[in-house]
């Protein structure tokens, strides 16, 4: 995910990954039974299926629905979970073998099958999956994957056993089981595949947590939750169960905050940011987490195309005055970002060639745009597409007008009322204009930032961004055995993206999360969301 995935996720959601961001509608309507602890959340953009959620606000929910392979703990260290090794001898062939009594909670085990049917079925192109591209390194995607694939299943995965299957990569590729605690490798259970529309109103997971039951997810209102009686994994829940209120506002959501009807908020809104640690005396963190936001300017939109579109991306970058945003609208709870993933992460660099492009500096700007008029004299406006019930409009104003001011163009936001709606535009790419877009660590390496976003066919590749020298050298990386020379591959690969600027980065996002006075033991992870399960309800 992810876009924020998620959102993402981003975060992109991201979750990840990842899209950084959002929330949906509704008031807070006061929470569970004993034990249950209410938590902010937004109205997920699809079904809750895991190789179709890539933002955070269904992300969130599905990561406590399901286990995977591994999992992630608060500072993105891995365990295994349901697997109990995954070994190889070359880093390209991987034996995975399960864990003894893991089940679904309707009863049926989780097996080598559970598995291997899922990535298929999230891999096939005629499936219509947001978070297919997660399986491109694996053997027979390309097959699957095609328009007219022409074969429905990933010939590197192989059933060995009920407690055994292979995974046949297309390069040596050390650090993939890593990246197997993400949304997208979840396993399914065999009754997903009968009806997956069905299956993803009310999904059957074997995480720590179960819905409710039927109709738990009432949409646009909340997602009702309880403790899986049957889960034995790393995460298991101090609580009785989580409850996900959605809500159309940050304003509101932090104000049931102050009154304890919401427990816990993982984003404060920018009317906050100077006070919540005083609100909030001891029920507060404001520390780094793997995110970051950017705005998309997708190539199809006029005037972005070819070297046209690259000067104006480099004048837009640099009219931006991030030092003065992040301090007055965000009191510093951003930092300016330097490059395309987060400095909470191994290998971020601040020294990149080409990083310039993000500092602020009108005259190079206006010399930029000039030249991009030279080409073809620009007309029209520039919008920020943005979904208003995430807090963004007070960001989005300030770098339109940053852009006015230094530009002499028009440039406003482009407001949308919720971040489903929001996000169904962008995926269907039927925004008009530029767009917010950021992303949430889905696991914690560079390459998840920059492979779902910027390669060609990622699935949050929502700018349809396409460069080969990128794609070269982010493969390359991740097939390089000798760490260093990965990490030179992938600073490489970002220096590309520094240049072309398909998405033109903004601010790394602090976690500045706050609960209230009827919780404890709260935690906000690497990525900037809560440790729901380790949460006490006092």
């Amino acid at each position: 995910m992810r876009i924020t995935r998620v959102a993402t996720a981003a975060l992109a959601v991201g979750m990840a990954t990842a899209l950084l961001a959002a929330c949906s509608t509704g008031t807070s309507t006061g929470g569970g039974g004993a034990g249950v602890v209410n938590a902010w959340a937004g109205e997920p953009q699809n079904p809750l299926i895991p190789t179709d959620t890539n933002e955070n606000m269904g992300g969130r929910v599905l990561d406590s629905l399901f286990a995977g392979l591994v999992s992630y703990d608060a500072d993105g260290r891995i365990s295994n979970e349901v697997a109990d090794s995954i070994d190889t001898a070359d880093g390209q062939l991987f034996t995975v073998e399960l864990q003894d009594g893991w089940t679904f909670t309707d009863g049926t085990p989780v097996t080598a099958s559970s598995f291997v049917d899922a990535w298929n079925y999230g891999a096939l192109s005629t499936n219509g999956q947001i978070q297919a591209s997660f399986f491109e390194p694996i053997q027979g995607y390309d097959e699957v994957a095609a328009e007219n694939p022409t074969a429905t299943t990933m010939s590197g995965l192989n059933v060995v056993d009920d407690s055994t299957f292979t995974i046949e990569l297309k390069q040596p590729e050390a650090d993939f089981p890593d990246r197997l605690g993400f949304t997208a490798y979840y396993p399914l259970p065999a009754v997903a595949f009968e009806d997956m529309a069905a299956f993803g109103e009310n999904p059957i997971g074997n995480g720590p947590y179960m819905l409710a039951g039927p109709g738990a997810w009432q949409h646009n209102v909340r997602i009702d939750t309880v403790v899986n009686p049957d889960y034995d994994g790393n995460r298991k829940a101090e609580n009785s169960g989580i409850d996900f209120i959605m809500y159309n506002n940050l304003d509101t959501a932090y104000t049931d905050l102050l009154a304890n009807n919401v427990d816990v908020l993982d984003q404060v809104p920018p009317s906050a940011v100077t006070t919540f640690e005083s609100d909030l005396p001891g029920r507060t963190v404001n520390q780094p987490s793997a995110t970051i936001e950017t705005f998309t300017i997708p190539s199809r939109l006029p005037h972005f195309s070819g070297e046209e579109g690259t000067l104006r991306r480099q004048a837009i970058s640099m009219a931006i005055n991030r030092d003065q945003i992040t301090q007055q609208i965000f009191n510093d709870t951003r930092t300016p970002a330097l490059d395309f993933t987060s400095p909470a992460l191994a290998g971020w660099s601040g020294s990149l060639d080409g990083n310039d492009n993000l500092k602020y500096n009108p005259d190079e700007a206006r010399r930029l745009w000039a030249e991009a008029d030279a080409i073809a004299p620009w007309s029209g406006s520039f919008e920020i597409a943005y979904n208003a019930d995430g807090g963004h409009k007070d960001w989005v104003d300030a770098v339109s007008n940053s852009i006015r001011n230094t530009l002499g163009i028009e440039a406003m936001g482009r407001e949308y009322p919720t971040f489903a709606q929001f996000r169904t535009e962008v995926t269907n790419r039927t925004v008009p204009s530029a767009f917010r877009s950021g992303w949430q660590g889905d696991y914690p390496q560079q390459y998840g930032f920059l492979s779902q976003n910027y390669q060609t066919g990622g699935g949050s590749n929502d700018g349809d961004y396409s460069n080969p020298e990128f794609d070269r050298l982010l493969v390359e990386s991740a097939g390089e055995t000798d760490p260093q020379q990965s990490q030179d591959l992938l600073n490489q690969a970002q220096e590309v993206l520094l240049h072309d600027l398909p998405a033109v980065p903004m601010w790394y996002r602090n976690a500045a999360a706050g609960w209230s006075e009827v919780v404890s033991n709260v935690t906000i992870d690497w990525k900037g969301v809560p440790m729901y399960s380790d949460i006490v309800k006092n």
